[in-house]
């Protein structure tokens, strides 16, 4: 990570210094140092995780040995699935529930697993909905008894007060704990592989599962999920491999052992007074200091979720994680936690840091330019392919992973067509990632404005984005784009080398409108652009 960072920074030193620095250069070089780190840990997860997938016969038993057990005991452990909800319609969370209970049953381990439904919905007619369901749900099945709804009168906590009154009042003798989200699911071949890491060693508090997008229509996120599931594959690979009991918790398709959990994890209120948002890796920095281990089965199959179905609700989204995750800088202080427990916070903080030092890198570029001030000709494509595959470094590490084992391409239909998803998303990524950064940016700025998203109920289903409300979320960074555009057009040629990074600010209004097109989707889906295994195999 180190030496990723040092090449950027020497790089770009080199490419600026000739002639002597100027303001705009002293400050693109600020920038880069904060957005090094991350381009750094990007960079040497990918290649960290390349060579495990390229090189280990069971990538995973290299990062989790207990996945590998040569001879696992029969699950015996008593396991509570909790799925938490909150104004959720739960005609579409009860199918992929009944999906795993009958995989379970058909192992014969049925018996050993219960099911909740912990709602947090405080619309008395959404409530009535969701009871009613249940009632309609339990009828249909055998195992009725093992299948419960709980729905609390507040809210307190959010999703992290909800699972912990769930762990105090209804976890009986149950000692692992299986979290669930109303739009995740996982199969009982998935499920029973975390629960047999977790009997293999009794030091290990908690499994994470690797979770990859669910097939989807819409072209949102039909592309952003392909890519997404090539990047994740290589970086937590790559990132197990060296935090091994240190890792990450991404609050779902997680196996939980529940007595280390209700007594590390019970979360107080920050020192202003509000509750944790991002309550995920708070939980799981807990238990790396209480001196248990938390670790990512970086496995694709068997578990999934789905993604924002159009620009405008990745967008919200983003607003919701960056206030939670910058809650972070009022823990980084506090006594008690591991070197890697207050890295993994900082990662997180870095997600959304280094976005406004990337658009404050872009307008320093432009004025530069604009100003007159040249750069060595030789050095700028180096440094700009490097600063490009860095960020996309995941990605490209993905992407070449499946091309090129024998066999891996063939779920997605063979390697040409797995290229030609490829080069789709890159196309796609290379408009969105502006439009992103930008988003984190304002949502950075408007934090100590007051933004408090708290937890909001989500849409989930795909829709159509009309061009005025396009127009509306996005005409900040329309602007932005224009005014980029502008200052590089001052100087030949300069244009040309900024598209990548201002095209995507310049288009946000059309992308955002044809990515969430039925039309578009259509066709997409028509033609297998983009298309997952899981929606191949049907």
């Amino acid at each position: 990570m180190g030496g990723s960072s040092a090449l950027l920074l020497g790089l770009a030193w080199a490419t600026l210094a000739p002639g002597g620095l100027s303001v705009w250069e002293v400050l693109i070089l600020a920038c880069l140092l904060v957005v090094a780190p991350w381009h750094g840990i990007s960079l040497a997860n990918a290649l960290l995780g390349l060579w495990l997938l390229l090189t280990r016969r069971d990538p995973c038993a290299a990062v989790l040995p207990a996945v590998a057990a040569p001879h696992p005991a029969p699950p015996h452990l008593r396991t509570a699935i909790a799925i938490c909800v909150r104004n959720e319609d739960l005609a579409q969370v009860l199918p992929a529930l009944a999906r795993l209970l009958d995989g379970l049953v058909a192992t014969g381990a049925g018996p050993l697993f219960s099911a909740w439904i912990l709602s947090d919905t405080q619309d008395a007619a959404l409530a009535k909905r969701e009871a009613m369901a249940m009632v309609a749900f339990r009828a249909q099945r055998t195992d009725a008894a093992r299948i419960h709804y709980r729905r609390r009168s507040d809210n307190t906590g959010f999703k992290a007060g909800n699972i912990m009154e769930f762990l105090d009042h209804h976890a009986g003798d149950h000692e692992l704990m299986l979290t669930l989200d109303a739009d995740s699911e996982i199969s009982a071949a998935a499920m029973l592989r975390l629960l047999r890491c977790m009997q293999e060693d009794p030091g290990l508090a908690l499994v994470q599962h690797l979770t990859v997008g669910r097939p989807a229509r819409a072209a949102f996120p039909r592309l952003f999920q392909f890519g997404m599931r090539a990047g994740m594959r290589a970086w937590a690979t790559g990132q197990a491999w060296w935090q091994q009991g240190e890792g990450p918790y991404w609050g779902h398709n997680a196996i939980i052992r529940i007595e280390p959990f209700r007594r590390h994890c019970r979360l107080e209120p920050l020192p202003d007074g509000r509750a944790i948002l991002s309550h995920d890796q708070v939980e799981a920095v807990r238990l790396h200091a209480a001196g248990w281990k938390v670790m990512c089965l970086p496995a694709e199959d068997g578990s999934l979720e789905a993604n924002p179905p159009a620009l405008p609700e990745y967008l919200a989204r983003d607003r919701r994680w960056g206030a939670g995750n910058m809650q972070y800088l009022a823990l980084l202080g506090l006594p008690g936690m591991t070197p890697m427990g207050r890295w993994q916070l900082a990662q997180a903080m870095l997600l959304f840091l280094a976005a406004p030092a990337w658009m404050l890198l872009l307008l320093a570029a432009a004025l530069n330019t604009a100003s007159g001030h040249s750069v060595s000709a030789a050095l700028l494509p180096a440094l700009l392919l490097y600063g490009w595959a860095g960020n996309y470094a995941s990605k490209l590490a993905g992407y070449l992973e499946v091309l090129l084992h024998p066999g891996h391409a063939q779920p997605y239909g063979g390697r040409p067509r797995f290229l030609a998803g490829a080069v789709a998303e890159l196309l796609f990524t290379t408009l969105f990632e502006p439009l992103a950064l930008f988003n984190k940016a304002l949502v950075l700025a408007a934090l100590p404005l007051g933004l408090k998203p708290g937890w909001a109920p989500q849409n989930r289903a795909e829709r159509g984005v009309g061009w005025g409300d396009a127009l509306r979320l996005l005409w900040p960074h329309t602007l932005f784009g224009l005014l980029l555009a502008g200052l590089f057009a001052l100087a030949p040629g300069a244009l040309a080398w900024a598209l990548p990074w201002v095209a995507g600010l310049l288009l946000g209004v059309p992308f955002c409108v044809l990515t969430a097109a039925p039309g578009f989707s259509a066709w997409l889906e028509r033609h297998g652009v983009a298309a997952t295994p899981e929606e191949r195999a049907g």
